[in-house]
């Protein structure tokens, strides 16, 4: 790769994190469930002023602690109540994630090695579409890794002094991670250790003390929020959270029961390139220049031997253990996520998210090894980024000639609520489709000129994602989110400060807590549908639903039907008394 001077690195990741990951943040509204359920969650926070208990609709949450959604609150005090500032957390996390993949590959192994690690991750597709997104997973994930990263090191350095200080560092990660995303965080970082520990045969390679210090680290700042609410609330909360917490794991959430592979194909498919060449990783061939003849320390004994009469810690065998033993850590850390998830009974597709990193470190030691020249270019990589890169370009490519056709295709979609879908008024401009051909043009020259320009084609390639998607989301997004979500996100816009009731019926929904911008309710009534539709409610109320359900209430005595746009019925019941 061309030298780039090392003070400048740091600088030209971050420059890239910005151009990529904070334009087009508030192109497009936020998409339901999870992204709205998400804001949603700060927005009440801002409106009640409590920012201890996370809350939907104005009750108990119970699915997640606060630390993200108190991210966003301070997004939004900044920008305002709005997508920009629900998406910006992720956005900031995204430069950091970037910096701490090249800081850590560097110290592992060298500089390259570093920069080729953030590279591939900013250039693979949900990786980087994530961190434009107002999704908890991507804070998450950074620190899982960071807790992992330390406990490795903590592991590496035990016997000595400094193995203190990393295993505080891991539990104080540890803990954001519980705070951000509950129990699961402990759960990971657990479960990989513990698989570590057992491949060395349960030998010592973490004293008690340190072990200690790590769970005690991890309890504090989880205590932060979770202490708090046992004070104020007592243990209800916290059996009612567990409870949750349990049920997530053990049954399939409405309509994300998918097959046990499920998340090995969005790992592959998703995480385009990278993934590719991470089954490459996996094998031995491709490890050959990140590891010396000196063995793992795994003993004080051992740890002491290998550096005795060293000066430079971070150069010869002592780096190239780091490199060996993080290789380790990241196919456990792959496994153990991957195993996970695909038990767990929900399945969505950022579940498995934090084995991206794993992915990523993977395909960094292969493309390391290849330009270095150790490692041969292996056909089958080139099939797969021609038949993936290729099936992801025809799909840009079509997605706009569909929708300027949308009219002639309704016919043929047996699905009621899709074929309506496709009625939303969207205007193309007609040249969209040019985005998708260009990127397939892109991964074909650059599969044609590999071996004349090794090192122009590996940078092309983790570039031609992003520049893909910085097209892709002002220009396509807004208009494929006008067909699926356009119209109802209109009509709670257009109720916002009026004194009625909006709620949707026959399908769950988050949007229009936010974007009616849902007060706290006066009649605790409110809260029930049947109660809405048949009681004596004392202000109008609106209904959505979708065409699929309409007809179990088009006749109903007490709803008149005001609009169907685009697949949704909108409904209008007077109050009983004025």
């Amino acid at each position: 790769m061309p030298r780039i001077p090392s003070r400048f690195i740091p600088l030209l990741l971050v420059l890239a994190g910005a151009l990529f990951y904070f334009p087009f943040l508030g192109r497009v509204h936020l998409f339901d469930w999870d992204e709205i359920n998400f804001a949603e969650s700060a927005r009440e926070m801002i409106v009640t002023g409590n920012y201890t208990r996370v809350q939907i609709n104005f009750q108990p949450f119970w699915e997640k602690p606060p630390l993200f959604f108190w991210l966003q609150v301070l997004a939004m005090k900044a920008f305002g109540i709005n997508e920009f500032a629900a998406r910006f957390p992720n956005a900031v996390m995204g430069i950091v994630t970037l910096l701490v993949l090249y800081f850590v590959g560097k110290k592992s192994v060298d500089e390259r090695f570093g920069l080729l690690w953030a590279l591939a991750y900013f250039g693979s597709l949900t990786p980087h579409l994530y961190f434009k997104s107002g999704i908890i997973d991507p804070t998450f994930n950074l620190f899982i890794f960071l807790s992992v990263w330390f406990i490795a090191q903590a592991v590496s350095a035990y016997g000595t002094p400094k193995a203190t200080r990393l295993a505080a560092f891991s539990g104080l990660f540890v803990g954001l991670a519980v705070l951000t995303k509950g129990p699961v965080g402990g759960l990971l970082v657990g479960l990989t250790f513990l698989v570590y520990w057992a491949i060395q045969r349960f030998r010592p390679i973490l004293s008690f003390l340190n072990g200690l210090l790590f769970f005690g680290c991890g309890l504090a700042v989880a205590s932060v929020w979770f202490g708090l609410e046992l004070v104020k609330n007592g243990f209800w909360f916290f059996e009612e959270f567990f409870r949750y917490q349990i049920r997530l794991f053990s049954t399939p959430d409405a309509g994300h029961q998918q097959p046990f592979y499920y998340h090995f194909v969005v790992v592959l498919l998703g995480c385009f390139p990278m993934s590719l060449l991470a089954i490459r990783g996996f094998f031995a061939d491709s490890r050959s220049d990140l590891q010396s003849a000196v063995p793992i320390p795994e003993s004080i004994a051992d740890y002491k031997s290998a550096t005795e009469n060293r000066s430079d810690r971070n150069t010869g065998p002592l780096k190239s253990e780091r490199a060996v033993s993080l290789r380790r850590w990241m196919i456990i850390l792959f496994w153990v996520v991957m195993i996970l998830f695909s038990i767990v009974k929900t399945k969505i597709v950022h579940y498995s998210s934090m084995a991206w990193f794993p992915v990523s470190y993977l395909a960094a030691t292969v493309l390391y090894s290849y330009l270095k020249g150790s490692l041969t270019w292996n056909r089958w990589l080139t099939i797969g980024i021609a038949v993936i890169g290729g099936v992801l370009a025809l799909l840009i490519t079509a997605l706009p000639l569909v929708g300027m056709n949308a009219v002639e295709l309704i016919p043929y979609i047996k699905d009621r609520f899709a074929a309506a879908n496709l009625t939303a008024p969207v205007e193309w401009q007609g040249w969209e489709w040019v985005i998708g051909t260009a990127y397939g043009v892109i991964i074909i020259g650059l599969l044609v000129l590999r071996q004349k320009r090794p090192v122009g084609s590996v940078v092309t390639l983790f570039l031609a994602t992003p520049v893909l998607l910085w097209f892709v989301l002002p220009a396509i997004i807004p208009k494929i989110e006008r067909y699926t979500q356009g119209a109802v996100i209109d009509f709670y816009e257009a109720k916002q400060g009026q004194d009625v009731y909006i709620e949707p019926i026959g399908y769950k929904s988050y949007a229009h807590l936010f974007y009616f911008r849902k007060q706290p309710p006066t009649n605790p009534n409110s809260y029930r549908e049947d109660w809405l539709i048949n009681g004596p409610v004392d202000k109008p109320a609106f209904f959505v639903t979708r065409n699929i359900n309409i007809d179990q209430y088009r006749y109903h005595p007490n709803l008149e039907i005001i609009r169907e746009d685009a697949g949704f019925v909108f409904l209008r019941r007077k109050p009983a008394f004025k």
